[in-house]
């Protein structure tokens, strides 16, 4: 009985922990029921999602980039392809390793690992970075055969932008580089990186910066089938991308390309404006450097070159250089006296060769003067004494206010970043300016060197051509812009950029018609009479020297004793024709002395062309690349049938739209100008001879 006791005891023991096991097993079965209901029918939507997600991916499709063209039509910036071999670091193993065994099939330079370090160092390690660039179709043939070997890396077809031109008008053009951490964070705040994805380069300065909107486009999507690796399968869907827009400046790239032949290995600047318009005709600096560098990433050796030269030849000196204007400033101090009424055209000063005020003695023409100089000789024969009496008595704070709505020290608004303000002295800027209460103070002897553009004076280029325009315009002053049209990469209709309205400063007729008169004459019987014999019109100028180091107070200017960078600058300002100017320029040719000399001959072969289509002949080249010219010597070519000259080691290229085939062609130093898709429009008056 007891065994039985037992027995029953441990079957209903058992039948208990069935029941409590089937229960668990039972809640178990519920609560996944519930989970599978929860997953099927609340979360079907959400779930159906990522799972699409999971074996989709958005793959961007970078745009095309925008060309920029000459007022003509040349192609001065513009697109091609090439294969590139890329690493992807976070997908390879010993990184050194594939690199020497790459080495083994493709040729990979000291250069090309440098870069590539150095893209490395600016990357997050999850990019893919090439290691070289512009493969060629063998090239592109052996890596695929081994590819298998190469995890992580990749060929990929890329768009290379080309300078066709290459060191000519590179300042204003500008260049693209590879999109940095400085870059990347810039984008997120401006809440464009959306629209850069897939992108790796931007534009870094000139045009290909300030445009950078216009030229870059909208980027496209195309949503890939993936497989379970990630490899893909096949197109859903796409987005196409919108080429960028091309930009046309005003500027004529075989007038730049002959300015900047002229100044051979001098350094200075050009700029040139229609006074009618404000569009640059030309906008020069020298020396230039070749753009085409930068697009890969410039390497440290040529990096050094350009960044550590004596020359500075990364500076736009047009844009962000500041000189002195010396004598140029004597019209627009012989306006700001007639306009002011602090002196009539008649009055004469005496030029004794030089004048004294506070115990310090201004010099003029060496000891012997001029003599008896009124308004229109002080301006022909660049009297110093003149302009030393006139600024006492104008005072700094009246020549300020003057010379202010001229634009002198203040920013043009000229559509290309970067531009400096250089300096217009007042009282109030020097308060401003130095921090010691000695050094607050105005003192009446620094007038006076003011008068002559010396002093504290120091304008870029661009002001001065700005100046020299307004007041060859009557008075009304036009914004400087270099971009003229548009063109709409989708519609290929071009919408031309209107200029702002012209500003009125309300010039007296007759004030203006005594200071033209006496620049012409500047041209006919004074300091530039050489450089103008035989001119078929007239025109007006005016030289200028200015001093590139201090001179001490009881020393004279010796050229001979100092060193090449310490001389005087060459400066020149001038319109034409003088009845009706249509080209309005200012000119400094750095340490070069007299502008009489070195600058006015560039200004004339700059008119010649512009007006009568020439061109300087051969040897009137080489005697300006020398700075020994006056007149032009030989029989001048016709600007029409002078080649342009392309860089040699570019490939030149021609890509109208974004669908259309890119056509590859060796550029050749006599070749043809390239032709354009945007058409030429009714060029102004100014340029109907730059064809």
């Amino acid at each position: 009985m007891a065994e039985l006791r037992n027995l029953q005891a441990d079957l209903a023991q058992f039948r208990k922990r069935v029941l409590v096991a089937g229960a668990v097993v039972l809640c178990a079965f519920l609560l996944l029921g519930l989970r599978l209901l929860y997953l099927q029918i609340y979360r079907h939507d959400d779930l159906l999602e990522q799972a699409d997600n999971n074996r989709t991916t958005a793959v961007p499709t970078p745009p095309n980039r925008g060309q920029i063209l000459d007022r003509n039509g040349v192609v001065l910036a513009t697109n091609y392809a090439a294969y590139t071999l890329e690493i992807t670091p976070s997908k390879t193993g010993n990184l050194e390793a594939v690199i020497d065994d790459l080495g083994k099939i493709i040729d990979i330079s000291a250069r090309d690992r440098k870069q590539f370090k150095k893209l490395r160092e600016e990357s997050k390690g999850l990019d893919s970075l090439p290691i070289r660039t512009r493969l060629t179709d063998a090239e592109v043939a052996l890596f695929s055969a081994q590819r298998f070997r190469f995890p992580g890396v990749e060929v990929k077809a890329r768009l290379y932008r080309d300078y066709p031109f290459g060191e000519i008008a590179s300042h204003v053009i500008g260049y693209i580089g590879r999109i940095n951490q400085a870059d990347k964070e810039r984008l997120e705040e401006s809440e464009e990186e959306g629209n850069y994805r897939g992108t790796d380069y931007i534009g870094k300065l000139g045009v290909e910066q300030s445009f950078e909107k216009q030229l870059h486009g909208i980027t496209g999507v195309e949503d890939v089938e993936t497989s379970a690796g990630g490899h893909a399968v096949r197109k859903l869907a796409s987005s196409p991308a919108t080429a960028g827009n091309s930009i046309m400046l005003s500027i004529d790239i075989k007038l730049q390309q002959m300015i900047e032949e002229m100044f051979g290995n001098r350094r200075g600047a050009v700029v040139a404006l229609d006074p009618k318009t404000g569009e640059v005709l030309a906008f020069v600096s020298k020396p230039t450097f070749d753009p085409n560098l930068f697009v890969d990433g410039i390497d440290f050796d040529s990096w050094k070159e350009l960044s550590e030269s004596i020359d500075k030849p990364l500076l736009n000196r047009a844009l962000r250089g500041t000189y002195p204007p010396g004598s140029t400033y004597k019209p627009f101090m012989a306006m700001a006296a007639l306009q002011n009424g602090k002196r009539s055209p008649s009055t004469v000063i005496n030029d004794a060769g030089s004048w004294t005020f506070g115990g310090h003695t201004f010099r003029s023409h060496g000891d012997g003067g001029l003599g008896g100089v009124d308004m229109y000789r002080s301006i022909v024969k660049s009297s110093n004494v003149y302009y030393y009496t006139l600024a006492n008595e104008m005072g700094v704070d009246m020549m300020h206010d003057f010379m202010k709505p001229l634009g002198f020290g203040q920013l043009t608004g000229i559509d290309i970043n970067g531009e400096v303000r250089g300096v217009l002295p007042s009282q109030e800027w020097k308060r401003n300016t130095y921090k010691k209460p000695e050094q607050k103070k105005w003192y009446a002897g620094e007038t006076i060197s003011l008068g002559i553009g010396q002093g504290y004076n120091n304008f870029t280029m661009l002001q001065l051509a700005q100046a020299t325009a307004t007041l060859a315009n009557g008075g009304y002053k036009y914004k400087p812009k270099l971009i003229v049209a548009v063109q709409d990469a989708v519609t290929r209709t071009k919408q031309a950029v209107a200029g702002s309205p012209p500003e009125n400063l309300g010039f007296l007729p007759e004030n203006v018609e005594i200071v033209k008169r006496a620049m012409v004459g500047v041209t006919q019987e004074g300091t530039s009479v050489r450089s103008f014999a035989g001119a078929q019109y007239l025109s007006g100028g005016k030289t200028g020297t200015a001093q590139a180091v201090t001179i001490g107070k009881n020393e004279k200017y010796n050229a001979s004793r100092l060193e090449e960078h310490q001389r005087d600058h060459a400066l020149y300002i001038a319109f034409a024709p003088a009845e009706d100017p249509k080209i309005a320029l200012a000119v400094v040719v750095e340490n070069a002395g007299f502008g009489s000399d070195s600058a006015a001959p560039i200004t004339r072969r700059i008119f010649d062309y512009v007006l009568l289509n020439q061109y300087p002949s051969l040897e009137d080249m080489a005697a300006l690349k020398q700075g020994k010219a006056g007149a032009p010597i030989g029989k001048p070519r016709m600007a029409s049938e002078v080649p342009l000259h392309l860089n040699s080691k570019a490939t030149t290229v021609v890509s109208a739209s974004a669908s259309e085939t890119t056509a590859t062609a060796t550029a050749t130093a006599t070749a043809a100008p390239v032709a354009s898709a945007i058409q030429t429009p009714a060029a102004p008056a100014a340029a109907q001879a730059i064809k």
